[in-house]
């Protein structure tokens, strides 16, 4: 159910999240904050700091309601899975299907609604990440979950933060999955690659955060994905 992390709406026309112009007020990269120290995102670390909070809020709660905001946010949740290898911890992502009706081709985190019979927010993120990647949840090492975040699909998306150190083999969906791949945490917790992008349509105008990242390819990830990304680079830093 990945299409639970998108941004703006897709049925926007000629929506192009590569193509929308950067915020200014978001240039100077002394404004967008300070790393999170290297030895903040060490496994051992990141066990203390969901074992023991700091006080922090969320920079982003939720996507712009722009369609049904009458329509209560139905509850699901995403695994953001961090996969210890010995150049550090890497976060694992997916990106969607190019032929699925909703937001074919975007990046997000394995996870999905709550379905019954699923005993909390945790419970549908293991489920999820299984059905759609195979990840077992036997190799799951739950850290902690970050505030809610709901999303312009009409979601109250949960992030279930996990440490993942066994090893694994992934099995894709290949309906809805056509690709995992793993972003270096470091990379994604440094505001120098946060960007923020501003889009307007019609009277509307919304900011939504950016990561691209350069490996073999180019990845874009945005919207929802980013937005939680950078909540946990908040939790991260406070």
């Amino acid at each position: 159910m990945s299409s639970l992390t998108s941004g703006p709406p897709t049925r926007l026309p000629g929506f192009d999240p590569e193509s929308i112009p950067h915020d200014p007020d978001f240039a100077d990269l002394a404004r967008r904050g300070a790393p999170v120290p290297l030895e903040t995102i060490q496994p051992a670390a990141l066990r203390v700091r969901f074992r023991e909070p700091p006080v922090w809020s969320p920079e982003m709660r939720s996507d712009a309601r722009l369609f049904d905001p009458g329509v209560e946010p139905r509850p699901a949740s995403v695994l953001v899975p961090l996969v210890v290898r010995d150049s550090g911890v890497h976060v694992l992502l997916t990106q969607r299907t190019a032929h699925l009706t909703d937001h074919a081709g975007q990046i997000s985190f394995p996870g999905g609604r709550v379905e019954e019979g699923d005993t909390d927010a945790v419970a549908t993120a293991l489920r999820e990440s299984e059905e759609e990647i195979g990840l077992p949840s036997r190799v799951v090492d739950v850290l902690g979950r970050l505030p809610e975040y709901r999303t312009v699909t009409g979601y109250r998306v949960t992030p279930v933060v996990a440490l993942i150190e066994q090893p694994f083999r992934l099995q894709l969906d290949t309906f809805e999955v056509s690709e995992a791949f793993e972003v270096p945490l470091a990379f994604l917790m440094d505001p120098a690659n946060h960007e923020r992008r501003i889009y307007r349509y019609a009277d509307l105008a919304r900011t939504f955060y950016a990561m691209p990242y350069q490996a073999a390819r180019r990845y874009f990830i945005w919207g929802a994905t980013a937005a939680m990304l950078r909540n946990l680079y908040r939790f991260l830093a406070a």
